[in-house]
Order: C-alpha cells, then sequence, then structure tokens
C-alpha cells in the first residue's frame, strides 16, 4: 500500500464536490450556451480521478453513481437514445427534439428532450472515462507496473 499525502486527503472531500457541481453548472449551461454533457463529463471524470489518487480506485468506483463505470456509462448512452423517442412518438423524425414550457407564468422557463440528451452523454462520458482512468490507476495500485517488480528501480 502507498503512503497517502494528508493535504489531499484533507482538501479531496470538498474538493471532489466542488468539480461535481462545476460539472453540473457546465451540463446545465450547455443548454442554451457552449458547454454541454461532453465537457461536464469530462469534470466530472477528474473528480472521480481525484479521489481514486487520494484514496484509492475503489474508494473512488464506490462515489460513481450506480458504483461500477459500465453501468455508468450505458445507463448514459441508454438515456441519450430513449431521448429521440418523444420526438418520434410524435411524428417527428428520431431525435427532433420537443420543448415543453414549464411554468405558463415563465415562458422562457422551457425544457427539451434535448437536456435528456445531454444528460445522457454526461452520464456515458463520466462513466466510459473513469472506468478507464480507474483502471490505468490500479495498475499502479497493485504494482505491476511500478518498476520495482521489472528491476527498474535502481
Amino acid at each position: 500500500m502507498k503512503p497517502r499525502v494528508v493535504i489531499l486527503l484533507v482538501v479531496a472531500k470538498p474538493l471532489y464536490w466542488l468539480i461535481l457541481l462545476v460539472s453540473v453548472w457546465v451540463l446545465l449551461r450547455g443548454h442554451h450556451e457552449p458547454g454541454g454533457g461532453f465537457i461536464g463529463g469530462l469534470i466530472a471524470v477528474s473528480a472521480t480521478v481525484l479521489w481514486a489518487v487520494a484514496h484509492n480506485t475503489t474508494a473512488a468506483r464506490h462515489r460513481l453513481p450506480l458504483r461500477d463505470p459500465v453501468w455508468l456509462a450505458a445507463s448514459g448512452v441508454l438515456l441519450a437514445l430513449l431521448s429521440g423517442v418523444p420526438g418520434w412518438l410524435s411524428g417527428q423524425a428520431y431525435l427532433t427534439h420537443l420543448w415543453l414550457s414549464v411554468l405558463p407564468a415563465w415562458p422562457d422557463l422551457s425544457v427539451s428532450t434535448v437536456m435528456l440528451f445531454d444528460a445522457g452523454v454526461y452520464l456515458g462520458v463520466w462513466g466510459a472515462l473513469s472506468g478507464y482512468s480507474l483502471a490505468l490507476l490500479a495498475v499502479d495500485e497493485n504494482g505491476q507496473e511500478n518498476g520495482e517488480e521489472h528491476g527498474r528501480d535502481r
């Protein structure tokens, strides 16, 4: 087991939540401005990697929604695919996005199936790249590539 840096352990928890909050902000901002699911997902991956470096890959995996990057990525792709169904069921082309006004008093406040698509991309990117990153970090945690077993630690 590798020694952990105390300051990183202390700072990791609030920083983790701050990074996730920023990722959700970027996801929601992308609804009308640059940003969105892909960039927000990348930012969420950085929170997961931070937790893995501060603690370990198992702890980071348990912090993921659904506790498994494969299931997270799969659910994101499924959500993105399902976001096109309402347009298709309304007689339009698949992935034609529909808009719905939430409150009649505020016509500017509306939601769209685009948001479902962006959320699916967000979860898909977060799951896929977190899984890849955690797998790479786990190789080093297990000591398979750290140089000690291969005679490179001289």
